[in-house]
C-alpha cells in the first residue's frame, strides 16, 4: 500500500510535465499537508535534505504565534520546536514585547521549498520576525496580511530607529543556546552589536551577516545529537566575526569594482527526489 502510494504521487505530478520526466522535489515536498509518521529525523543539508517525523508549532501559544499559515511551513524537528518556545519566554520578559512572531520553519516533511528559500530543508532554520511581538490574539486573517518592520539603513550598513536595545538582547539571547550554529542577520545589524556589546563576546561568532534579513532574522540550529545522515554546516571562523562585518559595510558603502576574471554565475537546476539522500523516497512513501 504504500509504495503504491508513493507511485501514485509520483504519477500525478508528472501528468503536467513532460512524459517520462521526473518530477521537481519541490512538487513533491510542497503537496504535503502532514508530516511523515516517522521517529523525528534530518536527513541531508540545510539546502538539500527532508525531515522525517516533523512536528508542527502551535499556531498560537502564550509567547508566540505563528505566521503566514497558508504556507504550512510551520513545521521542524522538535528541537526546532522547543527552541522557539524557549526564546518566546525570554522575549516575552522584554520591554515592549509579550512573545515573537515565527515566520518560516519548514513544510511538514522538509525538502525544497516550492517558493522562498533554498534551505529551511531540514526542519532546523527558523525566521524571526524583527517585528516586537506586542499582540498574541492576532486573527489567522491579520496573519496574513500584518507586515513585519525592517531594522535596515543604507543598503543595509547601518540599523535604523527601529533598532533597540531588545533586537540586542533577543539576538543574544538566541546566539547563546547551545543548539544553534548560527544566525543571519543584515550586516548593520552584526556591525552594531559588535559596537554595543560590553559584556562577553564569544556568542558574536555565530551571528553572521548576510544579504537581506533586515525584516527577520534567521537562527539554525545544528544537527540533533545522533542524527545519522544529517550534515551539519562548517562551523563558523575562529573568533567574533566583528572585523568580517565592518568589511561588509565598507563594501555597501563603497562597492569593490566587478572582477572582469570572475566566471559567470551558473543557474541552479532544480532538484528532484533523486537529487536527494535516498532515506527522503520513504519520508514521502510514509502515511
Amino acid at each position: 500500500m504504500i509504495l503504491l502510494r508513493f507511485l501514485a504521487i509520483i504519477a500525478a505530478m508528472t501528468l503536467a510535465g513532460t512524459v517520462g520526466a521526473q518530477p521537481l522535489a519541490k512538487q513533491l515536498f510542497g503537496a504535503q499537508k502532514q508530516s511523515s509518521q516517522q521517529k523525528p529525523a534530518a536527513f541531508g543539508s540545510y539546502s538539500r535534505g527532508c525531515a522525517a517525523g516533523s512536528v508542527q508549532l502551535p499556531e498560537t501559544g502564550p509567547t508566540w504565534q505563528a505566521m503566514r499559515l497558508s504556507r504550512n511551513r510551520n513545521w521542524g524537528h522538535p528541537q526546532s520546536i522547543d527552541y522557539v518556545q524557549d526564546l518566546s519566554r525570554f522575549a516575552a520578559r522584554q520591554p515592549g514585547w509579550n512573545g515573537l512572531y515565527i515566520g518560516d520553519i519548514s513544510q511538514p516533511r522538509g525538502g525544497p521549498m516550492t517558493s522562498g528559500h533554498r534551505s529551511h530543508q531540514l526542519g532546523l532554520d527558523i525566521d524571526i520576525w524583527m517585528l516586537p511581538g506586542d499582540n498574541m490574539r492576532l486573527s489567522r486573517k491579520a496573519r496574513e496580511n500584518i507586515s513585519s518592520i525592517s531594522l535596515r539603513r543604507s543598503n543595509g550598513a547601518y540599523v535604523n530607529g527601529n533598532w533597540t536595545k531588545q533586537h540586542h538582547a533577543l539576538l543574544r539571547e538566541a546566539a547563546k543556546d547551545k543548539r544553534v550554529a548560527r544566525i543571519f542577520v543584515f550586516p548593520g545589524a552584526k556591525a552594531q552589536m559588535c559596537k554595543d556589546e560590553k559584556g562577553n563576546r564569544a556568542y558574536l561568532r555565530k551571528i553572521r551577516p548576510w544579504w537581506g534579513h533586515h525584516y527577520h532574522f534567521h537562527v539554525r540550529l545544528k544537527c540533533p545529537r545522533g542524527s545519522r545522515g544529517c550534515v551539519n554546516q562548517d562551523p563558523p571562523p575562529k573568533g567574533d566575526g566583528c572585523a568580517e562585518a565592518q568589511q561588509w559595510v565598507r563594501n555597501i558603502l563603497n562597492p569593490p569594482p566587478p572582477d572582469p576574471n570572475a566566471p559567470a554565475p551558473k543557474k541552479r537546476r532544480e532538484y528532484v527526489l533523486t537529487d536527494l539522500p535516498q532515506q527522503c523516497a520513504a519520508v514521502l512513501q510514509s502515511n
